[in-house]
C-alpha cells in the first residue's frame, strides 16, 4: 500500500507529519512526500495566511486528480479554521482532523476506513500530545518540544486554533535530543519561549539536561521575553551550541508594536540583542518583519528599516500584513492599499540584504563548522552554527567539518578546508 503525507506551513506541522509517516510505515505503508499516485493521502494544512489557506485547498485538488479512488484525510490548522471548506466536494474527503490530536489520523488509519466517508472530527486537547518519534529525512533533525500559543497577537490567528500553550516534559525532550543521530537538531514548537513542564522546568533547564549531546544544536524561532543572564548562561554550557538566534521582532516602531499586541519596546529588543552579542560575539540574528500593518505610518515603516542596522539582523524574512478573519487586528483595522504594502516589502527587503552582506564580510578569513547537506554543481552546501550558508568546492564527506572562509558567493560564502 502507498501512502502520500504532504505537509504545507511550518515546521512544526513538519514534524508532526514526521511522525505521522513513522506511524504509516509501522502500519506497512510505503510513505511519500511528493505529489504522486497512492492509495492514501494525508494533508497537514496551514492557515497562517489567506494565501496558506489557498493552497492548502489547491493541494487537496491536486491529490484527489492523482487517484479520485483514494482515501484523503485532511488535519491542521486550516482544517480547524474552515472545516466546510474542505467538505464542498465531501466525496472525494474521507475524514478531517485539526491542527490538534493529530494521532487521530493514526487512529482513522489503524480503525480500518470504512466506506462512507467520516466527516470532521475537530477535537481539542488540554494537555500536549505525545506523538510517534518522527521519521527524518534530512540532515537537520527537528524536535518539537511544545504547542500551542498564550500571546494573541492582535494580527494572527494560529491561538485560537492550535489551542494554549502546552509543553512536553523534560525527561521524554531531553532524551529525544540526546539520541538524534542527525547532525544538527532543531528545537522547535510553536511558541518555545513559552515552553514549561509540569514540573516547571523551562528552556533554560532543557538546555542544560542535553548540554553534552552530540548533535549541533539550534533554536526555532524565539521571544524576547526569553532572552535573560540565566538563559544565555545555560546555553554557554551547550558543548555544541548554533549560536543563531530568530528572535521575532514584526515592527521596529514602537505605536505598531503596541497595536500588534507585542508586550515589548524598540529599545527593549534592541537590548536583547546587546545582550546576546555579550555572550555570543559571532552570533546570528535572524528575525521576522510584518510590512503594512494597518497602523504603520511612513514614520512607522522607517523605524523598522533603521532597526535592520541598528540590531545587526543576519538576515530578515519580511513579508506584507495578511487580515486574518477572526484576529483582533481584523475587526478592528482597515487594510493599507496593496500597492503600498509592495513598495514597503520592497524596500524592506533591499536593507536587509545590505546587512546581510556587512554581517557575512566580518567572516571572512574567519573559520566556521558547516554540517553538509548535498554536493551540487561542483559544491557541497551547508550551514554554518551561526546559520550562514556555505559553499565548499568538492564533495566532502557528511560529517561537521572546519573550513576556513574565503569571499562572499551566491546567498552565503565560499570556504576550503580548514587544513588547506
Amino acid at each position: 500500500m502507498k501512502a502520500v503525507v504532504f505537509t504545507l506551513g511550518c515546521k512544526v506541522n513538519d514534524v508532526e507529519s514526521g511522525s505521522i509517516i513513522r506511524g504509516l510505515e509501522e502500519l506497512g505503508y510505503e510513505v511519500s512526500r511528493e505529489i504522486e499516485y497512492a492509495d492514501l493521502y494525508v494533508v497537514n494544512t496551514c492557515a497562517v495566511t489567506a494565501e496558506a489557506e489557498r493552497k492548502s485547498r489547491q493541494t487537496v485538488r491536486k491529490l484527489v486528480k492523482c487517484n479520485p479512488q483514494a482515501k484523503l484525510i485532511v488535519c491542521g490548522c486550516a482544517t480547524e479554521k474552515d472545516p466546510a471548506s474542505f467538505l464542498e466536494n465531501g466525496h472525494t474527503v474521507y475524514a478531517l482532523t485539526g491542527a490538534q490530536r493529530k494521532n487521530k489520523v493514526l487512529e482513522i488509519v489503524q480503525g480500518g476506513m470504512r466506506e462512507e466517508p467520516l466527516g470532521a472530527m475537530i477535537e481539542t486537547e488540554k494537555n500536549y500530545e505525545e506523538m510517534r518519534l518522527p521519521k527524518c529525512l534530512k540532515t537537520r533533525n527537528f524536535v518539537k518540544i511544545q504547542d500551542g500559543c498564550n500571546r494573541f497577537c492582535s494580527y494572527c490567528i494560529i491561538p485560537y486554533l492550535r489551542g494554549r500553550s502546552r509543553s512536553r516534559s523534560l525527561e521524554s525532550a531531553a532524551s529525544e535530543i540526546l539520541q538524534s543521530t542527525a547532525q544538527e537538531t532543531v528545537v522547535t514548537g510553536i511558541d518555545i519561549s513559552e515552553y514549561k513542564d509540569e514540573s516547571g522546568r523551562d528552556l533554560a533547564d532543557l538546555m542544560l539536561a542535553v548540554k553534552d549531546a552530540n548533535t549541533r544544536i539550534r533554536l526555532g524561532s524565539i521571544e524576547v521575553s526569553l532572552i535573560t543572564e540565566r538563559f544565555l548562561s545555560a546555553l554557554k554550557k551547550v558543548k555544541r551550541f548554533a549560536p543563531q538566534f530568530h528572535l521575532s521582532l514584526q515592527s521596529g516602531s514602537d505605536a505598531v508594536l503596541k497595536s500588534m499586541n507585542r508586550k515589548y519596546t524598540r529599545a527593549e529588543y534592541l537590548e536583547k540583542c546587546q545582550m546576546i552579542y555579550e555572550a555570543f560575539p559571532n552570533a546570528a540574528i535572524t528575525t521576522d518583519i510584518i510590512v503594512g500593518f494597518p497602523t504603520e505610518t511612513e514614520a512607522d515603516f522607517e523605524q523598522s528599516l533603521r532597526i535592520i542596522e541598528e540590531a545587526g539582523f543576519s538576515q530578515i524574512h519580511a513579508f506584507p500584513y495578511s487580515p486574518r478573519e477572526g484576529t483582533n487586528a481584523y475587526k478592528k483595522y482597515k487594510e493599507l492599499p496593496a500597492a503600498v504594502k509592495k513598495e514597503r516589502v520592497e524596500r524592506i527587503l533591499k536593507k536587509g540584504a545590505e546587512q546581510k552582506r556587512i554581517y557575512l564580510q566580518k567572516f571572512i578569513g574567519a573559520e566556521l563548522e558547516i554540517v553538509p547537506e548535498h554536493c551540487i554543481d561542483g559544491f557541497t552546501e551547508g550551514y554554518s552554527e551561526n546559520y550562514i550558508r556555505l559553499y565548499v568546492e568538492g564533495e566532502i564527506g557528511k560529517e561537521p567539518t572546519h573550513v576556513r572562509v574565503e569571499s562572499i558567493f551566491k546567498d552565503g560564502l565560499k570556504a576550503v578546508l580548514a587544513n588547506k
